[in-house]
């Protein structure tokens, strides 16, 4: 990932912080739980959306 300038790195950051590392990345001293807590998804099908320009995806279930 190539960045452009100051603006576009605050930008970056503030994904991989508020929307990857703390909702949808796992950890295994919350036991396998996220920072900002979310339920648990037991039905439907597995979807992924890419993150940080494709860097990283997060799969999840949509009804």
């Amino acid at each position: 990932m190539i960045i452009l300038n100051e603006k576009h790195l605050h930008d970056i950051l503030h994904e991989y912080i508020f929307e990857y590392y703390n909702v949808c990345r796992t950890h295994m001293s919350l036991e396998k739980d996220s920072p900002i807590h979310r339920p648990a998804q037991t039905e439907g099908k597995i979807v992924s959306k890419p993150i940080l320009g494709g860097l990283h995806h997060v799969y999840s279930r949509v009804a």
